[in-house]
């Protein structure tokens, strides 16, 4: 028989493989509440934290009474730090005037720093990190002012499976939500289960994930939260059926069904396809962005509707953040510069010219880093360009490509010179 030690230590690494993500040791230390803006803050004594998780914080300076809360969840191998750093969270809440509450999970937890977003003991109501997290957005409301009827929750790959669960189990929470790269709520309640959610999702029908959703608060009976899903087509890690899934799950919810009201282009060749209830307003919202890998897609730069930073799991293609502010409403129609136009500033919210070409751009870095910023693939120990399939080689850091870009999120091996 196992010690009992060892068989947490087994659970653990069982939840790690499960995930299939590169492990990370994360820090903590310990702060004070923060009362301006002051950068990241750690606050402590929030709750009795049954999920012991850690609350990190952002407070613009002069945030007003009543503004909006966004809860913004780190993925796997991530920190608050990271997702607050690289995310573009804190330019738009400065911009707009909310606060940003940054829950962070450690190994003690989850051996690859992941939100277990497939534990009923974590991820339902009442009960775990679950829990946890809707102890910060409490306290939040009593010491930052933040409005009941605003509040929402963002988060990436496991932090957006963990999202996904907070909005079916606390709908009374929640008033929207953004899952990217993420797995439908309740896709999996076990660790074995988890891994098959993320590369092949169950083939259920529309009611049928819409009702994991109901049976996650049953009896609920009040609005439901406005959820945006964010995938990559060449997201090999969450593969995008699951998108897919949330779409069927969050229309059935709001009894939309799945014919999109609208469907149009956005920069970083994404396309929005958006499902309106009945009075017309936008219940759902799926942004596909063609050739991106797994992550949280950003545009870093000062333009409006630019945002974030490059880094592992931050891939450069669109400001998701500011498009999920301005599905949420958070923006009150008005883009960070003054301007209401997410792109070059015409108008055309297009972010460019329609007919002139996105210049190519150059990519030079190990096979193992390419991966990582979603710009190639491994399968069989080898890694594939994303979009044109070439084999770059094994799977190390040992092997460097240049890869020129162009299309947006279409690489080819390009080591004899590559013209940006």
């Amino acid at each position: 028989m196992r010690p009992p030690i060892l068989k947490r230590l087994l659970r653990r690494l069982a939840s790690a493989a499960a995930l299939g993500l590169l492990a990370a040791t994360l820090s903590a230390t310990t702060a004070q509440p923060a009362a301006a803006a002051a950068g990241l803050q750690q606050v402590t004594g929030f709750g009795s934290n049954p999920g012991n998780l850690q609350m990190y914080a952002y407070t613009p300076a002069g945030l007003p009474a009543n503004a909006p809360l966004v809860v913004a969840l780190h993925g796997c191998a991530q920190s608050a730090d990271a997702y607050y750093t690289n995310s573009g969270w804190p330019r738009y809440a400065d911009a707009w005037g909310f606060a940003v509450v940054f829950p962070q999970t450690t190994s003690a937890n989850n051996a690859l720093s992941c939100f277990n977003w497939f534990d009923p003991a974590e991820d339902t109501r009442g009960r775990g990190e679950a829990a946890s997290v809707v102890q910060m957005v409490d306290y939040a409301k009593e010491h930052y002012g933040s409005d009941d009827g605003r509040v929402y929750v963002t988060g990436l790959s496991a932090g957006g499976g963990m999202a996904a669960d907070l909005l079916a189990a606390y709908p009374d929470v929640f008033a929207g939500g953004s899952i990217a790269s993420g797995i439908p709520a309740q896709c999996a309640t076990s660790q074995t289960a988890a891994s098959a959610c993320q590369y092949a999702p169950p083939s259920l029908t529309p009611a049928q994930w819409g009702d994991k959703v109901r049976a996650a608060h049953p009896g609920y009976d009040g609005p439901w939260p406005r959820v945006a899903i964010w995938h990559g087509t060449s997201d090999y890690t969450v593969r995008p059926a699951n998108a897919t899934a949330l779409r069927d799950q969050w229309t059935d919810v709001w009894g939309i069904g799945q014919t999109p009201s609208a469907t149009d282009s956005l920069p970083g060749n994404t396309t929005r396809t958006v499902y309106e209830d009945a009075s017309g307003q936008s219940a759902v919202e799926l942004y596909t962005i063609s050739g991106m890998g797994h992550g949280l897609p950003v545009d870093p730069g000062s333009g409006d509707g630019q945002c974030g930073s490059t880094a592992a799991y931050f891939l450069d293609t669109i400001c998701s953040t500011y498009h999920t502010g301005v599905f949420w409403g958070l923006d009150d129609g008005t883009a960070p510069g003054g301007g209401t136009d997410p792109g070059d500033g015409d108008g055309d919210g297009d972010g460019g010219d329609p007919g002139t070409p996105v210049p190519a751009r150059c990519h030079t870095a190990t096979n193992y880093a390419h991966v990582t910023a979603g710009r190639a693939h491994m399968s069989g120990g080898y890694v594939y360009a994303n979009g044109s399939e070439q084999n770059m080689g094994l799977y190390n850091v040992f092997v460097s490509h240049t890869l020129r870009e162009s299309p947006t999120g279409y690489y080819v091996i390009a080591d004899n010179g590559c013209t940006a």
